[in-house]
């Protein structure tokens, strides 16, 4: 049982989503935005860490995903992105979490099937996976399928694991 912590970074909102995966039964914990303020980035990047900060001591989560980030037309905008990935990173790195990335084509397949999806599917197949009452937000729901993908990325390696040590036991009978 881990308690998983997901991010979709941005300099202006900042999603995230936690869910705890017990098995194959994903329970949803927690999600939102942090929305930040000002003009300055530098500014923008301190509210980024200290609601991280914030909302791993809410939670206690036990690993951290985030979305790597994608090379976009606007180099501005993908710096910009990067600054604010890091300062995420910057507050799972101080609480002693590990920390995974994945491309954001990969969390979109694991959610919906399909690495091209929009942002509606990815919040239709979010709040069905975790049985939530409404549509999350969306960066909230692009938070909780980084989430949901390193989810299925342990479950994964968990079944290798136990198919691995399973063969290696039926030889030695």
């Amino acid at each position: 049982m881990s308690i998983i912590l997901g991010i979709d970074p941005g300099s202006r909102i900042t999603g995230y989503g936690v869910i705890k995966q017990n098995g194959r039964q994903l329970i949803y914990l927690g999600s939102g935005c942090i929305r930040t303020s000002g003009k300055e980035l530098p500014g923008r990047l301190k509210q980024i860490y200290a609601g991280v900060s914030e909302i791993i001591t809410q939670f206690q989560p036990d690993e951290f995903a985030i979305e790597q980030v994608f090379m976009s037309k606007n180099a501005d905008s993908a710096l910009k992105l990067g600054q604010a990935r890091g300062s995420a990173i910057v507050a799972a790195v101080n609480a002693d979490l590990p920390v995974y990335e994945y491309a954001a084509r990969l969390i979109k397949q694991a959610v919906t099937g399909s690495g091209a999806a929009d942002k509606a599917q990815v919040q239709h197949m979010v709040m069905s996976m975790l049985k939530l009452p409404a549509k999350p937000q969306a960066d909230a729901a692009d938070a909780l399928g980084a989430a949901i993908c390193h989810a299925n990325v342990n479950k994964t390696l968990v079944a290798l694991a136990g198919k691995a040590s399973g063969a290696k036991k039926g030889r030695y009978r």
